[in-house]
């Protein structure tokens, strides 16, 4: 038999070899399978039984034949594939499970005496690199099956919204969620930046200009908020809130924002991008967003530390960015990353 067995169609290898057995004997005893199966009678019998209920045998104790190995296969290959499907959709979000294991802990518990519940990590997580905080925001959208609400304040932090819902917000428009974006009003939108905006407003996004909007607020659901940590240095990190009473807040104060903000004038047309990155420095945009020091970078790249820290200067001027995780985000809304 090779390594060609039935073990990943959910039978047992007694299963198997009952199966077989049958296939190469049609019309014999149950009785006369154990010969094929390395286990008593009774052992065998009892694998017969659950065969022929699950449909792989059919006939009497007495004279017994196995179901065609296509219609066999077939079946099981499905059922396989159902169960993978259901145990991935739970592993997706394993939050339920989580909350659940948390309120079988029976009283509050501190980690390391910093006076921070043991449960909190669900609801307030910090995402220290721009990669990660664009890896949750791409798990969040993914999930989203209601809403997402935007509020961008400044032209830093324009890409971090329209790079997620562009490729991202097209899909979720797609299957009906609802996207709202507050813009800044003094937020000069960069020419890419306007056209990904034109586009998520042709298939149903709104937008409108917010007078006094200072903070980034990315909300999904109402249930999942990303703000960063210091609302003037994105360098800093961003804050993963599920914790239903800050994301309340939030969208409160998004409401409030949205209620009196006006809608967003006809967008002029972009000039095209004549400045683009060299192979070079599309390498060292992409360590950039993912290494997390220079001298890692430096060696991805297979270059010296000195050599590195000049492309990143080059980087910063050629997109106009006042730091390394403004030129990430810029790039990322070029479509250079």
């Amino acid at each position: 038999m090779g390594t060609h067995t039935m073990s990943p169609l959910g039978l047992s290898s007694t299963e198997e070899c009952v199966y077989r057995f049958f296939l190469r004997n049609p019309g014999a005893a149950v009785r006369d399978a154990h010969t094929a199966a390395p286990m008593d009678g009774e052992g065998v019998h009892r694998a017969a039984g659950r065969l022929r209920d699950r449909g792989l045998l059919h006939g009497s104790e007495e004279r017994t034949w196995a179901t065609d190995p296509g219609v066999v296969v077939a079946r099981l290959a499905e059922e396989q594939l159902d169960a993978a499907y259901r145990t991935l959709r739970r592993l997706a979000d394993p939050r339920p499970i989580l909350r659940s294991l948390w309120r079988d802990v029976p009283t509050p518990s501190l980690v390391g005496g910093g006076g921070v519940h043991a449960g909190s990590a669900i609801a307030l997580d910090r995402l220290e690199n721009l990669g990660q905080a664009l890896a949750r925001i791409d798990r969040a959208a993914f999930h989203a099956d209601a809403e997402i609400l935007a509020a961008v304040p400044d032209r830093a932090l324009v890409p971090l919204s329209t790079a997620h819902t562009l490729s991202l917000g097209l899909r979720c428009l797609r299957r009906g969620v609802r996207v709202r974006t507050l813009l800044g009003s003094r937020a000069p939108i960069p020419g890419t930046g306007a056209d990904h905006l034109r586009r998520l407003r042709s298939h149903g996004a709104e937008v409108r200009v917010a007078e006094g909007l200072s903070e980034l607020v990315l909300v999904y659901d109402r249930r999942i908020a990303l703000v960063p940590v210091d609302a003037h240095d994105i360098d800093r990190g961003v804050l993963c809130i599920e914790e239903s009473g800050l994301v309340s807040s939030l969208v409160a104060l998004f409401e409030r924002l949205w209620a009196a903000a006006t809608e967003l004038a006809d967008l002029p047309p972009s000039k095209p991008d004549t400045d683009s990155p060299t192979g070079t420095q599309r390498t060292v945009l992409l360590l950039m967003c993912t290494a997390t020091k220079d001298e890692v970078g430096a060696r991805a790249a297979g270059m010296s530390l000195r050599t590195y820290r000049r492309h990143v200067s080059d980087l910063l001027a050629l997109l106009g960015a006042c730091s390394r995780a403004q030129a990430a985000l810029l790039a990322r809304e070029r479509g250079w990353v």
